[in-house]
C-alpha cells in the first residue's frame, strides 16, 4: 500500500509538470486550455494521494489530520475544476 501511494504521487507529479510545460508552450488557446485542464486533474490527484499518505501511513495527530483534510479538499476542488474545464475545451470548435 505504501509503495503504491508513493508511486502514484510520483506519477501524478510528473504528469502535472509535463502538462504544465505543454500548456505554457502551446500557442493555440484550445490546446493550452486542454493541457491546463489535464494539469489540474493531475494536481488534484496528487493532492488527494498526499492526503491519503498523511491519513494512512503516519500516526494520526491534529496537524496531520488538518493538513490531510486541507489537501483532500484542495485536491477534490482542483480535480473537479480540471474535469469541468476539460469538458468545456473539448466542446470548443
Amino acid at each position: 500500500m505504501e509503495i503504491a501511494l508513493y508511486v502514484g504521487v510520483v506519477i501524478a507529479s510528473v504528469c502535472s509538470v509535463v502538462f504544465s510545460i505543454a500548456s505554457r508552450r502551446a500557442s493555440d488557446p484550445k490546446s493550452r486550455g486542454m493541457h491546463t485542464a489535464r494539469m489540474n486533474v493531475s494536481m488534484g490527484l496528487l493532492l488527494i494521494l498526499l492526503a491519503f499518505v498523511q491519513f494512512i501511513l503516519f500516526e494520526p495527530d491534529t496537524i496531520r489530520i488538518v493538513l490531510g483534510s486541507l489537501f483532500l479538499l484542495l485536491g477534490l476542488f482542483n480535480g473537479f475544476a480540471g474535469i469541468r474545464n476539460y469538458g468545456i475545451f473539448t466542446r470548443m470548435k
